[in-house]
């Protein structure tokens, strides 16, 4: 049996944002001033890392890259990779405000999971900019973690690396890695916990990993909605996940069982 201290909660897709839009439709509009349309699997398959990193990581696909090479004649840069962040900041910006309500169940299994005398702390692939935003207004839906740390305050490292995690842990006063459960909706998210040494879960309705809005989901029949959460499942294994979860509200029952 382990006492779990410390939940360690992702933001969009996870506790905020059904489906992880706003990142989303962003990163696409950004590639899209350059002349190039991602395909949602190159756009989320990043999703979780910085977004600068992010944005690198799509340009480093064969297929956006051989685009970009056959538009542009060279292939991409570390300049063409701050440009193109420089249309994808003030597009997310722009529409950050309109993604902030809580998933459902997250209000009330946070109240739960304090209940049962256990912190919550929280990672994000925002900037600190980004979250100044996002945090006051999911605050005001009921959703507020007792530790926010993005990449900005570890100079600029974000997930797979361990660091923003470790943060929480020193924030928090928790002593142990052992006794910590991280929580994302995408692969960034596992490795971000299986490289601090703690336990990595990835939760799958609402998430990057399942890609569906609330009406795309409610629309596919019962055989859909299970292969696609065994997809999620698969995806979710292969990163390294140590438990799965269909939707938040399961998150105290694991702490028990464990």
């Amino acid at each position: 049996m382990k006492q779990i201290n410390a939940i360690i909660l992702d933001w969009a897709g996870t506790a905020v944002d059904y489906g992880s839009f706003a990142p989303v439709n962003a990163f696409i509009s950004a590639f899209e001033a350059f002349g190039l349309t991602p395909a949602i699997e190159e756009t989320r398959a990043p999703m979780g890392m910085l977004k600068r990193a992010h944005i690198e990581q799509m340009l480093a696909g064969e297929r956006l890259a051989e685009l970009w090479k056959e538009k542009y004649g060279n292939p991409h840069t570390q300049k063409d990779i701050d440009e193109i962040y420089g249309k994808f900041e003030p597009s997310l910006m722009s529409v950050l405000s309109k993604h902030v309500d809580p998933l459902p169940g997250v209000v009330e299994t946070v109240a739960t999971i304090r209940d049962m005398g256990i912190v919550i702390g929280s990672t994000t692939g925002y900037t600190q900019k980004m979250m100044d935003i996002v945090a006051p207004l999911a605050k005001e839906k009921g959703y507020a973690p007792d530790c926010l740390v993005c990449p900005d305050e570890v100079g600029g490292v974000g997930r797979p690396y361990p660091y923003m995690l470790w943060r929480n842990l020193e924030k928090l006063g928790i002593s142990s890695i052992e006794n910590v459960l991280k929580v994302g909706d995408t692969a960034a998210d596992i490795l971000e916990a299986k490289n601090a040494g703690c336990i990595a879960v990835g939760v799958i309705i609402g998430s990057n990993m399942l890609g569906l809005n609330e009406v795309e989901l409610a629309a596919t029949n019962e055989a859909e909605r299970r292969d696609l959460i065994e997809k999620a499942k698969q995806k979710y294994a292969k990163a390294g996940a140590d438990y799965v979860i269909n939707d938040i509200t399961l998150l105290p029952g694991l702490i028990k069982a464990l």
